[in-house]
């Protein structure tokens, strides 16, 4: 799951923060530059595998009084350019639901859950307006979680068109919030974007930028979580 680190005895509890993989977890510790209020660990790729890591490192390591859930991300056009910070408002699994006839039905509209994970929207709020102020590109909006990343334009606008206002797609925000709900844990999701949601265009893609933009937001945000 990555390196936890440790807590002293009597310390206070740490913030947590859970990325897919390793790269991003460097650019968050860059950022952190080793504040021991703050601890790192891999959630792995996709909403269930990020779950259960998240359940484990809440279960088994130091006391936390926040989980993040943090990354790259794609970004929906004219939402969410690239390099862009984003900060969820709320965690939505996107695809967790139903085909039916009349098009997709999320499963609370189906009766047999919740498809929208809260955050601790005071902190986020807070934490854009220090983004912000730092004068880092940022936008407060709904980020949305995919077991499958979305490739195509017309799958891009089906879920612009579903979920209004979506600012960002990645894949493990959904369960690593639930994991932090089912230990009473306030969570947060933090993404840097790297390319648009839609058509796979890998020259496109900028990920070294927005792996440097996830380090920026972490060096502001440790004064701020």
């Amino acid at each position: 799951m990555g390196d936890l680190h440790t807590t002293p005895s009597g310390a206070e509890p740490r913030v947590l923060i859970m990325t897919a993989v390793d790269a991003e977890r460097q650019a968050v510790l860059r950022g952190l530059a080793g504040d021991p209020r703050f601890a790192a660990a891999l959630a792995g790729v996709g909403p269930a595998t990020a779950a259960a890591r998240t359940m484990a490192a809440l279960a088994d390591g130091p006391p936390c009084r926040l989980v993040v859930s943090a990354g790259i991300a794609g970004g929906f056009a004219g939402a969410a350019a690239v390099e862009t910070l984003v900060v969820a408002d709320a965690v939505i699994a996107a695809d967790l639901g139903a085909e039916t006839p009349d098009g997709f039905r999320r499963v609370d509209e189906l009766g047999f859950g919740e498809s929208l994970a809260a955050v601790d929207a005071a902190l986020a709020a807070r934490a854009a307006r220090a983004l912000q102020a730092a004068g880092l590109p940022v936008r407060l909006g709904p980020v949305l979680t995919v077991s499958t990343v979305t490739g195509t334009a017309a799958t891009a606008m089906e879920l612009a068109a579903r979920f209004p206002g979506a600012a960002a797609e990645a894949m493990e925000g959904y369960g690593v919030a639930v994991a932090a709900a089912l230990r009473g844990v306030p969570v947060l999701e933090i993404r840097a974007v790297s390319n648009a949601v839609g058509p796979r265009d890998r020259s496109a893609w900028r990920m070294k930028e927005a792996l440097a933009a996830l380090e920026q937001a972490f060096a502001v945000l440790r004064e701020v979580l």
